[in-house]
C-alpha cells in the first residue's frame, strides 16, 4: 500500500482517513506499553487491581472511620472505589500522555505516522487496567447487595468516554507543551495530587452548596465521578447541571488540547 503524504489545508483538520490507515498502530503501541508496564512483575496485571485495592482500604480508615467523611448513604468502601476507578483512569493516562512525545523520540524523528496514535495508545492501556480493577467492583457491589440498572449500563460508556476524551484533550495539551519545556514533569504530578481533592472521590458532591455545586463541572471528572456512583448503584437522582457543564467542560478541554497539539505538532521533530 502506497501512502502519499500531502499537507493539509486546514492544520487542525483531523485527518480520520490517515489515521484509519495506521490502525494496526493503535494495536501494536497499547500492547507494547501493556508489556513494558507490567515487565518483570511478580503479579503482572493484577497491579492494576491492587493499587485502587489498598488505596481504598487506606481512604476507607482514614476517611471512613477516622474523618468520619459522609457518603450519601453509601457504604464508604464502596463509594470510594468508585471514585478510584474513574479518577485512576484519569490520572495515570494524563501522567503517562504527558510524557508519550518525549519518551518516543526516536520513533517520532525517524519515521512519519499520525502521532495521536501514540497518545491514544498510551491513554487504552489505562482502559485495560479500569476493566481489570472493575472486577472488584462487582465483587463489591455483590456483597453489598447492589444490583446494576438498566441506565447504568446504558450510561456507563458514556462515562468512559467523556473520562477518556478529558484525559486525550488535557494529555493532548501537556504533551505538547513538555516537548519544549521539560517542567511539566515536575509541574503535573503535583497538579493531580491538588486536583484530586477538588474532586469528589472521598467526599459527595453534596457537602457543596447547591448554588455553587455547579462550579465542581468545570472539573468534568467532578460530574463524571458523581454520575457513575448515581448510576452504577441506582442510588439518588442524577444531576443534569452538573452533568451538563462537566460535559461542555469536557468538550473545551478537548477542543483546546487538540488545537494546541496541532499548532505545535510539526515542530516536534525539531525541537524534542
Amino acid at each position: 500500500m502506497e501512502i502519499i503524504i500531502k499537507p493539509k489545508n486546514k492544520w487542525w483538520q483531523l485527518d480520520l482517513k490517515e489515521i484509519w490507515q495506521f490502525r494496526d498502530l493503535f494495536y501494536f503501541f497499547t500492547w507494547r506499553d501493556l508489556k513494558v508496564k507490567y515487565k518483570q512483575t511478580l503479579i503482572g496485571v493484577l497491579w492494576a487491581v491492587f493499587q485502587p485495592f489498598i488505596t481504598m482500604v487506606v481512604f476507607t480508615v482514614f476517611f471512613g472511620k477516622l474523618v468520619q467523611m459522609p457518603s450519601d448513604g453509601i457504604p464508604y468502601p464502596i463509594f470510594v472505589y468508585i471514585g478510584l476507578l474513574f479518577w485512576t483512569l484519569f490520572s495515570t493516562g494524563l501522567t503517562n500522555a504527558s510524557n508519550i512525545f518525549v519518551n518516543n523520540e526516536k520513533i517520532i524523528t525517524k519515521v512519519y505516522f499520525p502521532k495521536l496514535t501514540l497518545l491514544v495508545s498510551s491513554i487504552l492501556t489505562n482502559v485495560i487496567d479500569f476493566f481489570i480493577a472493575s472486577i472488584i467492583l462487582f465483587a463489591m457491589m455483590f456483597w453489598y447487595h447492589y444490583t446494576p440498572n438498566i441506565l447504568g449500563l446504558l450510561l456507563l460508556p458514556v462515562l468512559l468516554l467523556m473520562t477518556i476524551l478529558s484525559t486525550i484533550g488535557i494529555g493532548l495539551f501537556f504533551s505538547s507543551i513538555n516537548v519544549k519545556y521539560r517542567d511539566v514533569r515536575f509541574i503535573l504530578p503535583f497538579f493531580i495530587q491538588l486536583l484530586m481533592f477538588l474532586t469528589p472521590v472521598i467526599y459527595p458532591v453534596s457537602l457543596a452548596p447547591e448554588k455553587y455545586r455547579w462550579i465542581l463541572g468545570l472539573n468534568p471528572m467532578s460530574g463524571i465521578i458523581d454520575i457513575a456512583r448515581t448510576v452504577i448503584l441506582g442510588v439518588g437522582s442524577i444531576d443534569w447541571q452538573l452533568l451538563l457543564v462537566s460535559t461542555i467542560s469536557m468538550i473545551v478541554y478537548f477542543v483546546i488540547g487538540y488545537i494546541y497539539f496541532k499548532k505545535t505538532e510539526r515542530y516536534f521533530a525539531d525541537v524534542i
